[in-house]
């Protein structure tokens, strides 16, 4: 059975600041939107970008808390010549 690896304190650190960064630039980008408008309908530009960036911020989650180690990684790597 594979073995859960322990993030290590970088990347939860690497991870908070991902997270801060993009809070603050989603903020900015919803704040921003719509300002030139006239009380017109425009378009939610911001709902792409922030969903683009959420899943990325889910997927660097799931890297940092979820990865298990692959046994067989290391006789992989031998197979295709990267470890000489």
């Amino acid at each position: 059975m594979p073995r859960k690896v322990q993030a290590t304190g970088k990347q939860k650190s690497m991870l908070m600041l991902h997270f801060v960064v993009f809070a603050i630039a989603t903020a900015i980008s919803w704040m921003t939107y719509d300002k030139g408008a006239n009380g017109h309908w425009a378009y939610p530009w911001p709902a792409w970008t922030t969903a683009a960036w959420a899943l990325c911020m889910l997927g660097h989650f799931c890297v940092v808390y979820r990865s298990y180690d692959d046994p067989g990684y290391l006789e992989y790597r031998k197979q295709q010549g990267y470890n000489s």
